[in-house]
């Protein structure tokens, strides 16, 4: 399935369901591509909170300034921000230059956030080993909550990952336990 295969949704009829099902929802989750590339993200948060709920964003953290304004007008319940590898290695990501001063701009945003926060990073083995979890862990140093996720190579943009092997439960565990060391707490998924 590709993005074209859904159809997209006006806000408006977007807001009604969601009205509609109040009851039995308390929340949404926000999530991309990167939703804060979205000019309209801030007004369609507003008309969220107006509904009274409870709103989580996941983004990959490279416009502080949009969390930053976010945070300030406090449209965000929790926060996640994805941390694909070691900054200096985000050019391996894409097909531009990235300015991975906003990714280090909003950890330091998130990390005295007052609202729930958690960084995540996947651990795809092209991109993260022992080492790079240090040099992440540097990065997190006292973050209250750093997520280690299996990679799933089927779910990969990136047609030769896809065929990729994942990383054994036991060297998850072993990245977990080295990520200790700079954060309040650390939780592994999908192993």
């Amino acid at each position: 399935m590709s993005p074209d295969d859904f159809p997209d949704i006006p806000i408006d009829e977007l807001l009604a369901d969601l009205k509609k099902r109040k009851r039995f929802i308390d929340g949404v989750v926000i999530s991309g591509g990167e939703p804060t590339l979205d000019t309209g993200l801030p007004a369609f948060l507003r008309q969220l909170k107006q509904l009274n709920l409870q709103v989580k964003l996941d983004s990959n953290g490279l416009l502080p300034q949009v969390i930053e304004g976010l945070l300030d007008e406090r449209l965000l319940d929790y926060l996640a921000i994805d941390i694909k590898t070691v900054p200096q290695r985000y050019s391996e990501l894409h097909t531009q230059p990235v300015a991975t001063a906003g990714l280090l701009r909003t950890i330091e945003l998130a990390k005295t956030a007052s609202i729930e926060v958690e960084f995540r990073t996947t651990c795809v083995p092209q991109l993260i080993d022992r080492q790079e979890i240090a040099e992440i862990g540097s990065l997190l140093r006292g973050a209250p909550l750093w997520v280690l996720q299996q990679f799933v190579p089927e779910h990969s943009l990136v047609v030769d990952w896809q065929q990729s092997p994942t990383y054994a439960a036991t060297r998850l565990e072993e990245f977990s336990q080295l990520a200790e060391e700079y954060v309040g707490r650390v939780v592994t998924r999908g192993i």
